[in-house]
């Protein structure tokens, strides 16, 4: 598992230095829902010099108008105000997502469904590298997609992101959850429990979707809300009592964690070497497709 501190650069760059808080935030995260070092390499972006060298190179191989016409770049853009004042690297960032993967040699990538440009575009310079090259040097990759593909933000306002403020953190307290539940938007003609409600853009039923086990009685719930026999505070309520449930064991996990950052750093250095040799191995093998002489 790869965290892009170089990409974070491309929207935050006025404050590197919550680029590089963030790299252990990352880490303390995924270690706290589960994911073990000793099965799954993780690494970070600006420990392995390859992913910049290949990102480089595939710049070469897309133009500004493909890059403008990404739609997850558009959105990004316009949800920034950038405008026409968008930062390069911000324009770029596709081709260095690109990178990441090319870099790993991975033909199956877990993404949210705003990520499927992404994987397009990845396609698309995998395919003209080799054109150029004459030779299969790299292998497509295939999106895979869980069951919930892409979650809203609880303001109903685009997908759930820290930096809109529309998210609640692994490391949330009871208190911030609950809080974080009463605001979920849901639907605003639904004044009274009897008043017939939308599910469709309810954000609480979204949710529900995703992380209730009892999709039956979610289903039974959506059917009383529909007709007005189920009130905002009861599915909230239900909401709220899976999140309390779900984050409790992350949360104490990375308290936990957080008391031994020594260990954190170190499975950093341990990953991204074992990274590092990967990513340069694919690296030569671009370089040598595509004829250039090494120096190193």
């Amino acid at each position: 598992m790869l965290i892009a501190d170089l990409q974070a650069m491309t929207d935050n760059a006025s404050d590197p230095a919550k680029v590089a808080r963030n790299v252990l935030e990352m880490a303390l995260d995924y270690l706290a829902v589960g994911i073990d070092p000793a099965l799954t390499t993780i690494c970070v972006q600006s420990a392995l010099p390859a992913l910049a060298e290949m990102t480089l190179l595939s710049l070469n191989y897309v133009s500004v108008a493909r890059l403008e016409r990404n739609p997850t770049v558009k959105e990004e853009i316009r949800a920034r105000g950038f405008e026409r004042d968008v930062p390069a690297g911000f324009l770029c960032y596709p081709v260095a997502q690109a990178a990441d993967i090319i870099g790993f040699a991975a033909t199956l990538v877990p993404v949210g469904a705003d990520q499927l440009p992404m994987i397009e575009q990845t396609n698309e310079l995998v395919r003209r590298i080799n054109r150029q090259a004459g030779d299969s040097v790299l292998a497509e990759a295939e999106a895979m997609l869980s069951v919930a593909p892409r979650l809203p933000g609880i303001d109903g306002q685009g997908k759930m992101s820290k930096s809109a403020g529309n998210a609640i953190a692994l490391a949330a307290t009871p208190d911030e959850i609950r809080a974080a539940v009463r605001a979920m938007f849901t639907d605003p003609g639904h004044l009274r429990a009897t008043d017939p409600g939308r599910v469709d853009g309810n954000v609480v039923f979204a949710y529900l979707d995703a992380l209730d086990p009892d999709q039956a009685e979610v289903e039974e719930l959506k059917g009383a809300y529909r007709c007005g026999g189920v009130g905002d505070a009861v599915i909230k309520r239900r909401l709220e009592d899976l999140l309390q449930a779900l984050l409790e064991p992350i949360r104490a996990r990375r308290t936990q964690l957080v008391r031994d950052r020594g260990y954190v750093v170190e499975m950093l250095r341990a990953g991204s070497g074992v990274a590092h040799a990967v990513t340069q191995q694919t690296l030569r093998r671009v370089r040598d497709g595509l004829g250039l002489t090494s120096f190193a």
